[in-house]
């Protein structure tokens, strides 16, 4: 059989001629984006019609829902899956009437024919609007609600205004959804571009509090005169930097971009690439700051221990979430050394051990949270906030435009090559000299009294800056 994503729809028109592709598959159809994985409603017996189809395609069918009679077959080579879904009540247009969203409700026979759209799908497709075929859309399945905000965020349609009243209405019912069906959606949102437009509509429709009440606790949690937003709002603006970064590395990453993308264009864990679990780490990244919130006598805001704090309940989040362990510890990682960088910033101009300590320290994370890092700093605009140039964060070591010129202390590609599989054993840094002579000077003095290099002194400061 030919991978062509085409063919298991003609083999299966060949095998059950009253069948109709639906749902997703035939929305991005007539969207014109792509797809391999397709929804079909059979008149016949989806158990029969699976295995045949699977016999002709060379596939693997299997069971997915004993109590629906639902049946799906993979190609062996995985390019496309087909979902077999019994046909309710005899009628194609009762079984439409089912379904969530009208650009969901749209029907195509196999056979050939016109589209059958008894909701208006078609309008509402070229409108750019989600809109719920009925009231009870939600109910019937809650997860419906996340499905909403994923569809908005990815397709960048608005949600029609009584479609928004009733997912807020039905959000409570998230709580008995699966957590791997919600772990499922939350990493589509965040997967895609417009990841910030949809972390903000599952707010605000209430869903957030139900799948992730520590997100919404960041609200109204203010931060020092670093800061120019609260801790919530940050946390968005961290995301949107990060997805910036990814989306345009070169803009301040430099000389080192490819090496740092290439590195983290990697698969990770849980169909994550690392640039994709980045993403997890800039939403959980200050997620303790609300219980490690101070305001001392003086009236300065800290947040003392957030990090170490912050690594915990990401780690908590995603195991409720059902992630796997090693998503969970890289976030946790990630939350956990998210300062680091901020406290080296006060070393300038960096010697060998700084660096080689920083690596250490941050281990197995050090390429993922230094781009983080640079996130959260470009997303920090309070009045004393201390922004400094694109050439001081252009890397993880780029020395301080006033004191340093030259090549940085330490490359990217030897930066990434720390963090690889094949080098964990050995971590050995070395250090290029791209600073003038007098700092070159300054560093090496640094660098023969050990008491200069430790970050006694930066814990304060860097609680209150970041």
């Amino acid at each position: 059989m030919s991978a062509r994503v085409s063919d298991p729809l003609r083999l299966l028109s060949e095998i059950e001629p009253r069948a109709w592709l639906v749902g997703g598959a035939l929305r991005d159809r007539l969207l014109e984006r792509p797809t391999s994985d397709y929804d079909v409603v059979v008149a016949g017996d989806p158990r029969a019609t699976a295995r045949e189809l699977a016999r002709r395609a060379s596939g693997h069918p299997f069971e997915l829902s004993e109590g629906f009679g639902a049946w799906r077959v993979v190609a062996r080579d995985r390019t496309w899956q087909v979902d077999l879904l019994p046909l309710v009540e005899g009628s194609v247009e009762l079984d439409l009437a089912r379904r969530d969203l009208t650009i969901n409700a749209i029907a195509q026979p196999l056979d050939g024919g016109e589209l059958i759209d008894p909701f208006d799908g078609l309008g509402d497709l070229r409108d750019g609007r989600l809109r719920m075929v009925s009231p009870e859309a939600f109910t019937r399945d809650p997860l419906r609600t996340l499905r909403l905000a994923r569809l908005a965020c990815e397709l960048d349609f608005s949600v029609e205004p009584r479609t928004a009243a009733a997912a807020e209405r039905s959000a409570p019912g998230l709580a008995g959804v699966s957590p791997e069906r919600v772990f499922a959606e939350l990493k589509r949102v965040l997967c895609a571009q417009r990841a910030v437009e949809g972390i903000r509509l599952i707010d605000e429709l209430g869903l957030a509090a139900v799948v992730l009440p520590e997100l919404s606790a960041l609200h109204g949690v203010e931060q020092s005169h670093y800061h120019h937003l609260d801790v919530y709002d940050h946390t968005l603006s961290v995301l949107a930097q990060a997805i910036e970064l990814e989306r345009d590395p070169e803009r301040y990453l430099g000389a080192h971009a490819q090496a740092v993308s290439e590195f983290l264009s990697l698969p990770l864990a849980n169909e994550l690439t690392r640039w994709q679990a980045l993403r997890f780490g800039a939403l959980l990244h200050d997620i303790a700051k609300p219980q490690t919130r101070h305001v001392t006598a003086e009236g300065r805001v800290t947040f003392m221990g957030h990090d170490a704090a912050g690594g915990q309940t990401a780690s908590a989040v995603l195991a409720r979430l059902r992630a796997s362990e090693r998503l969970s510890e890289h976030v946790a990682a990630l939350a956990r050394y998210h300062l680091r960088l901020g406290f080296l910033v006060h070393e300038m101009p960096l010697s060998r051990r700084a660096i080689y300590r920083y690596l250490r320290e941050s281990t197995p994370v050090q390429v993922d949270v230094t781009v983080l890092s640079i996130a959260d700093r470009l997303a920090t605009r309070g009045a004393r906030s201390g922004r400094r140039s694109k050439s001081t964060w252009s890397s993880p070591n780029s020395c301080s435009a006033r004191r340093c010129s030259g090549s940085p202390i330490l490359h990217g590609r030897r930066c990434a090559a720390t963090s690889s599989p094949e080098r964990s054993g050995s971590r050995r840094v070395r250090s290029s000299a791209g600073c003038s002579p007098s700092s070159r000077k300054q560093a090496s003095r640094t660098r023969s009294d050990p008491r200069k290099t430790r970050w006694s002194g930066h814990v304060s400061c860097s609680e209150r800056d970041l």
